[in-house]
């Protein structure tokens, strides 16, 4: 796209020569003007940007300059000027403009002045773009929802907007925790400032801090220089930590402190470095009962959880299942190029049926993989996995390929129900301890302590 530049100057000699220079040597699109006012007048036109004499018959280049920045902010302004003093240099740039430009006028100067100053307002046009298409995807309207539970998460998602209070988002894993934590950020009042996103169970314990804060230069192993953290990054926006719960008990007090003070120190740094990040935390474990276990720090948990959100399971929305369906076919019949309809009846039939453990991350990812399998204008129920067409809800929990309990079974053990239950959660794993606790529905440190106390151990 052709880029159009202003040039405002009262003196016709002046807007010659610079219209020679500015479209017949460089190529840009131009329009000249003899009086501020009518620059102002066609502000409307959009230009890329604006070359402005501060002396004008009718108004003073600097009033026309703060009139520009009022109606776009980001519009490069160039002040060009015969006087060629340092105050009046000064308060160009004071008010808002790009550079400035004594006459007579630096030919050699000029041209790369006005190359970087478009580049600049280009890229910021493109993160504003960017920030607005990001508003609009996690916008209240593109969370899709027609159940009562849900309307209540949104109803109280729109009291946290405009403050700064901790909230601490709770639910099974797969429900859209993070999804609940954009649509706060990007609705609220730092949402022109960085989102940050830390998942405590992803990263190893021992490089969390380090992620989190940021260390200096020779502070361990292998810091080979300074890193700057998610606090230091994320400063003036929010940070979202995800599995909270996963958290070591010496790195919690750390964020307590942040919480409270608003200030950290880098991982073998001295300096007091002052944050103002605003904090979400989500966690699928039960945090209190994990205070109650000496697991989470009791201060940590009530600073978090000034305010908790709980997203409801997808078994407990079930009216928002065949919206998801048609939400999800529409999405990936577009990504894979296909023009499938939906699912026929009694597909839909036993989606409905089935409780969804993974909750939507599970129903997306198995739309997805039925798209991609089907060859008809319609998903049949032939196409869906087996656990769902043919799961057997009467069916007996078994250990070691035996029934447990069966119909003159004795009455099993609570303590040999729960070693049972680890040994296959690390089976159907295949030894992974992070997955393994978040379908058990308990934190890595307690499972490891339940590991070591029933002699468990994996093959990785």
């Amino acid at each position: 796209m052709e880029k159009l530049i202003f040039i405002v100057d009262d003196e016709v000699s002046i807007l010659k020569l610079l219209t020679h220079w500015v479209k017949s040597n460089w190529g840009y699109s131009v329009k000249t003007f003899t009086k501020g006012n009518d620059v102002l007048n066609c502000l409307s036109e959009n230009p890329s940007l604006v070359l402005l004499d501060i002396m004008l018959p009718d108004i003073n280049g600097n009033e026309v300059l703060k009139k520009i920045k009022s109606v776009n902010e980001n519009l490069p302004v160039i002040m060009l000027s015969a006087q060629g003093s340092v105050e009046v240099a000064i308060e160009s740039i004071r008010l808002g403009a790009y550079d400035y430009f004594p006459k007579p006028i630096d030919q050699n100067r000029l041209e790369p002045a006005i190359k970087n100053a478009l580049r600049n307002y280009e890229l910021i046009q493109k993160v504003d773009e960017l920030q607005e298409n990001l508003q609009k995807e996690y916008s209240f309207d593109n969370i899709i929802s027609s159940d009562s539970n849900m309307q209540k998460v949104f109803r109280l998602v729109t009291k946290v907007l405009d403050n700064d209070i901790t909230v601490l988002i709770e639910g099974e894993s797969g429900t859209g925790k993070e999804l609940v934590a954009r649509a706060i950020h990007y609705n609220g009042t730092r949402k022109h400032k960085p989102f940050i996103v830390v998942n405590c169970a992803s990263i190893p314990r021992e490089l969390l801090e380090s992620e989190l804060f940021g260390h200096e230069k020779g502070s361990f192993t292998g810091a080979h220089q300074r890193k700057i953290g998610k606090f230091e990054l994320g400063n003036g926006g929010t940070i979202f930590l995800d599995e909270i719960g996963e958290m070591e008990m010496s790195l919690q007090a750390k964020i307590l402190r942040v919480i409270q003070q608003k200030e950290f120190e880098r991982v073998g740094g001295t300096e007091t470095i002052k944050t103002d990040v605003r904090i979400l935390s989500a966690t699928n474990r039960d945090l209190k009962e994990a205070v109650d276990n000496k697991e989470f720090r009791e201060d940590l948990y009530y600073r978090l959880s000034s305010f908790p959100i709980m997203v409801p399971p997808l078994r407990d929305r079930r009216g928002d299942i065949i919206i998801l369906i048609d939400h999800f076919v529409n999405k990936f019949n577009e990504k894979l190029g296909k023009q499938i309809k939906g699912f026929s009846k009694s597909a839909l039939k036993y989606l409905y049926d089935y409780d969804w453990p993974g909750n939507i991350r599970e129903l997306e990812n198995l739309i997805e993989r039925c798209i991609i399998l089907s060859d008809q204008n319609e998903i049949d129920h032939s196409i869906l996995p087996s656990h769902i067409v043919k799961r057997d809800s009467s069916a007996a929990l078994s250990v070691n390929n035996g029934p447990l309990f069966g119909e003159e079974s004795a009455v099993i053990p609570f303590e040999r129900l729960k070693e049972e239950a680890i040994k296959h959660a690390i089976k159907v794993t295949n030894g992974n301890i992070v997955e393994a606790a978040k379908k058990l529905n308990i934190g890595r440190a307690t499972l490891y302590r339940l590991m070591d106390k029933y002699g468990i151990e994996t093959n990785r």
